[in-house]
């Protein structure tokens, strides 16, 4: 019995322009985001009906067999997860799940604030954060374990509850590296190493408990060129 997880990271956000620790502030997808997963929706609902999908990923995974179906869509509730988990439910006529635990991490002082802000404030703070997000955590904010703890909780309860079934997951990027780090065994402290685009989509089929990743940030969506 294989279980199917789409890890969803959400569109892009108002503001994207400029890289700010946005964490917990509620800020909504831009139009371009709600475009970015629109094409994705139209990407996985291309999953479950053939294999032939008009908008290619970076790498192609296993379409669904016939007679699947995705079962359930969560998400954090956050509203640029919301909305974008929203559109990625409308084809499967479902309502996507809020889960607060699956919320991008508190990033305390630092949010709202630029990288570059950051760097002039807090440069120590951010060097070593950067050094080792493991060790060291944002001012004020959350924890990588404290975040690890609540979100794989969350992730264990959905996989037990939907066991061979395909379930959509809509969280953030902070969120999503912690996830495919403690799935694939990867160590903590090395959370940057891995990328997480807005809409980006991973793939895993637990196998027996056993995550096996089939795709690692791939992305259906494509700027229109001015």
């Amino acid at each position: 019995m294989v279980t199917v997880i789409y890890l969803i990271r959400h569109g892009e956000t108002e503001g994207a322009e400029k890289k700010r620790y946005k964490g917990t502030i509620d800020v909504p997808l831009s139009g371009h985001g709600i475009m970015q997963m629109e094409q994705l929706s139209r990407y996985m609902a291309g999953l479950f009906k053939s294999s032939t999908n008009s908008h290619p990923v970076t790498q192609k995974p296993r379409s669904a067999d016939a007679g699947e179906f995705l079962s359930a869509v969560y998400c954090s509730d956050l509203q640029r997860s919301i909305r974008s988990a929203e559109i990625i439910a409308g084809p499967h006529a479902l309502r996507p799940v809020l889960v607060p635990a699956l919320r991008e991490r508190d990033f305390g002082v630092w949010e709202g604030m630029s990288f570059d802000e950051i760097k002039e404030k807090y440069p120590d703070e951010f060097d070593a954060w950067a050094d080792n997000p493991l060790q060291f955590s944002p001012v004020g904010g959350e924890s990588t374990i404290e975040v690890r703890e609540r979100v794989m909780n969350s992730l264990q309860e959905i996989i037990h509850r939907h066991q061979g079934e395909h379930v959509a997951v809509v969280a953030h990027g902070g969120v999503n590296r912690i996830i495919i780090c403690h799935l694939l065994g990867i160590p903590l402290e090395n959370i940057f190493r891995i990328e997480q685009d807005y809409s980006a989509l991973n793939i895993f089929q637990y196998h027996t408990n056993c995550p096996v990743a089939q795709l690692i940030n791939g992305t259906v969506h494509r700027r229109e060129k001015t």
